[in-house]
């Protein structure tokens, strides 16, 4: 199944698990809640511990190029990042699914957690993934600027610190009346 296909049909089943009878609401609400944290931690824990990780291995496989288990580390890391951040896709939309279900799509908690979410993701598309390609073309054989590794690893820590906040949003909920 593509991404774009996951997409739809979590887009498909959205309103049957958003708008629930009332008897089941809180059953429904509990369902989601549970998926959108399970979502969190299965596909945004390996990206970040992953991509925390890859700076460090990158710098070894550059200094090591004929270290086949170097540079394999590396390779492994970068699939990481791409494959459980495409998964990731999950965590936002569970997440909007189980605000929908709550009632709190209007919560002020709730909207910067959303844009920081789409921060993060814009961070790990346009500054972390393109790096690290290029580090691991550079591996192949292709010179690497000695800051690339450094500004990875810079780009890497905004990314895992917009997620911690996102994640503490999530745990405090400032302003929220829900009861947390």
């Amino acid at each position: 199944m593509t991404v774009l296909a996951r997409i739809r049909w979590c887009l498909a089943i959205l309103p049957l698990l958003c708008d629930p009878s009332p008897a089941y609401r809180p059953l429904v609400t509990k369902f989601l809640l549970s998926l959108h944290v399970l979502a969190a931690i299965v596909a945004v824990g390996p990206v970040t511990v992953a991509a925390s990780m890859f700076p460090p291995s990158a710098r070894k496989a550059l200094a090591e190029p004929d270290s086949e288990r170097a540079v394999s580390a590396v390779r492994l890391l970068h699939r990481i990042c791409r494959v459980y951040g495409g998964v990731g896709i999950a965590v936002p939309v569970l997440g909007f699914a189980t605000a929908l279900s709550m009632g709190v799509l209007k919560d002020a908690w709730l909207i910067v957690s959303m844009l920081l979410t789409a921060l993060a993701a814009m961070v790990l598309l346009a500054l972390v993934l393109p790096r690290q390609e290029e580090i691991l073309e550079g591996i192949g054989g292709t010179a690497v600027d000695a800051g690339t590794t450094a500004r990875l690893a810079m780009f890497t820590g905004l990314f895992n610190l917009l997620w911690a906040t996102v994640t503490i949003l999530m745990i405090v909920r400032p302003g929220s009346t829900t009861g947390a």
